[in-house]
């Protein structure tokens, strides 16, 4: 499987990643099929990638629990994992100029934010390879005459499928967790972005875990996906993606009673009293909303401004939006790309067209960049005079649109933030401690900033309310999600029991 350079590729070159990682083995799909991986800003297939059917999942969940039972089970210390997932980050690290191109040329996005992902990527891969061999049991006191102790021993065989926003970023939450308990993993990178886990496993290989411990399977989601999920083998999923996705990921893993965690999407609010640092509220805010040209579960979409601050924070976003330089990704003065893929190019507009029929005013953007004819790109959009009870305001866009909203006090503000399904992230601006306090406890969200905006770390513990996921990724908090608790009574007292049943 070729790799390419660190240079920009000639526009006709196609690059082939035609073979699937299972069991230490780069092996061809039994379909001989391959996912044509499209190029969002020319439009033009880019890579052919090996595409996984149902028995190649198969194969790949057999050689997750043949690692399991053998060389990573019974002779793989904490320790050992620990160093082998250092060893991979100081690959990811030597790498990252490759493995960053991947990604843009998957997904679009700048050169720049893919590179700084796969070198975050690489830190949490080292923030987990520290806990590996830190996952402790605890002693309880059951007893004077009997000793009490837990164990947290590895769930098994994990599927993990992964979005295609930010593959290799997302895959390491899950990897570094996953590997540093102990357990195997088969991953299921998104069809629209199928190349860059590939790649990763090169660096996996050349780490030296055994064979079977990390297995990398690129197919669509109704196929590779759904028979990941259902896999008697599979003893847990997790899952970074739509809310509705989800729900069929946990109706089919209902047959099995696999764990189940889920990172869905969001719509979070982020507020603005008029006593903030309104200059530093709107660099933040204008980051928040259009990074990733919209494209994260946690984009600050929802903007509430104080009533005597409004218009003018309003217009002042409007104005830095369209600051925004929209480009290439491979060019190093590109601040946005285009959206990923065709489908959600055409969601992200349908969203623009329908914030206007319900009387919405776009005071920036609001459509695709003359300068740009090919690329899936949308322009940095900013509405006002948007009911929260708009489409736009409550569904999740996934694109370069934000909404301005005013409010007129604490009461409406904290009201108007949690009339949402959604509860992953959310945050506010002022300078009263005490409000900072009172209404960060109040927001139904996983994770609360005060005066600056997803604080995103390896750290922290992430995950959403409501319809916006279960359980958490991050922090040592996850690995509780990977690991099952055993609880073992031995007993100390002497003599024979008491017999119940006697005379």
């Amino acid at each position: 499987m070729a790799l390419p350079s660190s240079a920009p590729a000639a526009a006709a070159e196609v690059m082939r990643f035609d073979r699937l990682f299972i069991g230490g083995e780069w092996v061809a799909p039994r379909s001989g099929r391959v996912i044509r991986s499209v190029d969002p800003s020319t439009e033009e297939v880019w890579a052919e990638v090996a595409e996984a059917d149902a028995a190649d999942v198969d194969d790949a969940v057999a050689a997750a629990q043949a690692a399991l039972k053998g060389p990573w089970g019974r002779n793989t210390t904490p320790s050992r994992r620990g160093e082998l997932l250092s060893r991979l980050a100081a690959l990811m690290r030597r790498d990252a100029d490759t493995l960053a191109e991947i990604e843009s040329r998957d997904n679009g996005k700048p050169l720049r934010d893919t590179k700084g992902e796969v070198l975050r990527a690489a830190d949490w891969i080292t923030f987990f390879a520290g806990a590996a061999d830190k996952i402790n049991g605890e002693q309880i006191p059951f007893r004077p005459d009997a000793l009490a102790y837990t164990r947290r021993e590895p769930v098994g065989v994990v599927g993990a499928i992964l979005p295609w926003n930010s593959p290799i970023s997302l895959c390491s939450w899950k990897l570094g967790p996953a590997l540093a308990a102990g357990n195997t993993i088969v991953l299921k990178p998104a069809e629209q972005t199928p190349a860059s886990l590939l790649a990763l496993a090169r660096l996996v290989e050349e780490a030296g875990f055994p064979a079977g411990v990390v297995n990398v399977v690129p197919g669509y989601g109704a196929v590779a996906g759904a028979a990941l999920v259902a896999h008697r083998g599979v003893a847990k999923v997790s899952f970074t993606g739509d809310h509705r996705t989800a729900r069929k990921i946990m109706a089919s893993a209902a047959d099995t009673l696999k764990r189940c965690t889920f990172e869905c999407g969001g719509k979070s609010p982020y507020i603005v009293f008029a006593d903030a640092d309104l200059d530093k509220a709107l660099t933040v805010a204008t980051h928040s909303a259009f990074r990733s040209t919209g494209q994260s579960c946690s984009a600050g979409s929802r903007i509430f401004v104080e009533r005597p601050a409004y218009e003018a924070f309003a217009a002042n976003l409007a104005g830095r939006a369209g600051r925004i330089r929209i480009g290439m990704p491979l060019d190093p003065r590109t601040h946005i790309g285009p959206q990923t893929s065709a489908e959600q190019r055409e969601k992200t507009e349908r969203y623009i067209a329908l914030g206007r029929e319900a009387g919405g005013r776009a005071l920036a953007g609001g459509g695709r960049p003359a300068a740009l004819p090919r690329g899936y790109f949308v322009e940095p959009t900013v509405f006002v005079d948007v009911a929260n009870t708009d489409q736009l305001a409550r569904e999740e866009v996934f694109g370069p649109v934000a909404v301005v909203i005013p409010f007129d006090d604490e009461e409406e503000a904290i009201a108007l933030a949690n009339d949402t399904d959604y509860g992953l992230v959310g945050g506010l601006w002022t300078s009263d401690v005490t409000r900072a306090h009172r209404v960060a406890q109040r927001i139904e969200a996983g994770l609360v900033s005060v005066n600056t905006f997803r604080p995103v770390h390896h750290m922290l513990p992430y995950g959403g309310f409501k319809m916006s996921g279960i359980g958490r990724e991050n922090g040592l908090e996850v690995l509780k999600e990977y690991t099952e608790v055993k609880t073992i009574v031995v007993e100390l007292a002497s003599g024979a029991p008491a017999d119940p049943f006697a005379d």
